[in-house]
């Protein structure tokens, strides 16, 4: 069986030699965007290319503002401080995610709850997330406070694992009803759709991750979108040190962050959004034939959940259980086909093990048994 994908793999990719898991892809104007920027000498944080990046993210996405960042870590980091989250305050999310959600939630001081994850979508699950809090909270001047802890729950932080959307409206409903802002952490979804919608405009704001291994790449770079005026105003005035506009006075009025994305990334980003339609029609052919490989053999793909449209950022396999997942592991990147197990519960890493949780079968399930296999595009 392991041969068997692992020989379709190479068939796919077109090659004998290493196949990553998700390499970036540039075929289109990057290079001469890339000399636009240096020969303008504009490669900081000022330049067309930053403006013209969010312009066409913010068009894609449908949102009616975008900002760029550093990172998806600092999109995400800014967006909890624009829900209002403060030191020790309480962020609910799930604990089957990358370690950058929950480090956006530290940098702030507050505290993560772990609430499990769907069956169906690999993101946090509305039901439990709602049988938590009629359990847990209790709403006092408008709060919501932790029975347990006193503290106050000021944001709920769902995740698009693997461009797979979440059942979001369900979850933007439950936290209004115990007046709980919503952050979207759509960092691997830029390209997914949830009923007709894209993700990370659900919430208060969505954040999205440019690493080399996204959809589209900046190098580094991340992107806040909201529809929010004032909030993007804000969002806007923090990542770039919060300087007052002056022609020569450097003053500033607030604590603030050095997170606005350089122009010379902006100009890689500008380039890949012109070839984002053709990216993603190219990975759903790619799902496709997976789908085709797998249907008849004993492992289960993982496919888009009803009322989704994925972008399939990282395509995901589900092994019986945890022996069979390693065997699975160790015998395709003997053989050069690179494959990754999902990340561990965060709630099992050392800084967050005394953290609060909810039952979290499902995530443990998940966790022994999803392996990522090769996503790369293919022209």
């Amino acid at each position: 069986m392991y041969q068997d994908f692992i020989d379709f793999a190479r068939k796919t990719f077109g090659t004998e030699e290493f196949i990553p898991l998700h390499a970036p892809i540039f075929f289109g104007n990057e290079k001469k965007y890339l000399n636009e920027c240096i020969d303008s000498t504009f490669v900081s944080s000022v330049g067309k290319f930053v403006d013209k990046f969010e312009s066409d993210v913010a068009k894609f996405t449908g949102a009616k503002h975008a900002i760029a960042t550093t990172n998806g870590t600092a999109a995400l980091h800014i967006g909890l401080l624009m829900a209002g989250v403060t030191k020790e305050d309480e962020v609910i999310t799930q604990p089957l995610t990358f370690i950058a959600t929950c480090n956006a939630i530290s940098y702030i001081g507050a505290h993560s709850i772990f609430i499990d994850v769907d069956k169906e979508t690999l993101g946090l699950s509305a039901e439990k997330l709602e049988h938590f809090l009629i359990n847990n909270t209790q709403i006092i001047n408008g709060d919501c406070i932790n029975k347990l802890t006193k503290r106050k729950i000021k944001a709920v932080v769902p995740m698009h694992t693997f461009g797979f959307a979440t059942k979001i409206d369900d979850i933007v409903s439950v936290c209004n009803k115990f007046n709980i802002t919503v952050v979207e952490d759509a960092a691997e979804s830029l390209g997914s759709y949830y009923k007709g919608k894209h993700t990370g405009r659900y919430g208060l704001v969505g954040a999205f991750s440019f690493n080399g291994n996204k959809t589209i790449t900046t190098g580094g770079g991340g992107m806040l979108i909201t529809d929010d005026d004032l909030i993007a105003k804000k969002a806007k005035h923090i990542t770039t040190t919060a300087k007052i506009p002056h022609k020569w006075e450097y003053e500033h009025d607030m604590i603030a962050y050095n997170y606005r994305l350089p122009n010379i990334n902006a100009a890689l980003g500008c380039a890949q959004m012109e070839n984002l339609p053709r990216i993603l029609d190219n990975k759903n052919k790619l799902a496709k034939k997976y789908i085709e490989f797998f249907k008849e053999k004993p492992i289960n793909y993982l496919q888009g959940p009803k009322d989704t449209k994925p972008n399939y950022w990282l395509n995901a396999i589900l092994l019986e259980d945890l022996e069979e997942r390693n065997l699975f592991l160790e015998e395709t990147n003997k053989k050069g086909v690179m494959t990754r197990p999902i990340w561990k519960l965060m709630n099992t890493l050392n800084m967050f093990k005394n953290a609060q949780t909810g039952n979290l079968e499902n995530s443990q399930w998940f966790e022994q048994r999803v392996v990522n296999i090769p996503s790369s595009v293919i022209l």
